[in-house]
């Protein structure tokens, strides 16, 4: 099982809290998304980061492709 979470609303929302969280298995592909709770303070690793704008923004539209583009970075060792 991997999993990840990532933060959908802005630092200034009262909403930012409330974050996505995703849970897979590498091997079925079978894979559950959430909202879920992360404290104000706790900061989340941005996988995306270092992507162009355009891909960046490509890859967050569709949890699969998400889920796909991270499994490759694990793979990768990243």
């Amino acid at each position: 099982m991997r999993s990840y979470q990532y933060r959908y609303h802005p630092p200034g929302s009262a909403l930012f809290e409330r974050c996505i969280g995703l849970a897979w298995c590498a091997g079925c592909r079978i894979y559950s998304g959430n909202m879920v709770y992360v404290h104000r303070k706790r900061v989340l690793v941005d996988a995306l980061a270092s992507l162009p704008c355009e891909q960046r923004e490509r890859i967050a539209r569709s949890e699969t492709r998400l889920i796909e583009f991270l499994d490759r970075r694990l793979q990768d060792g990243c």
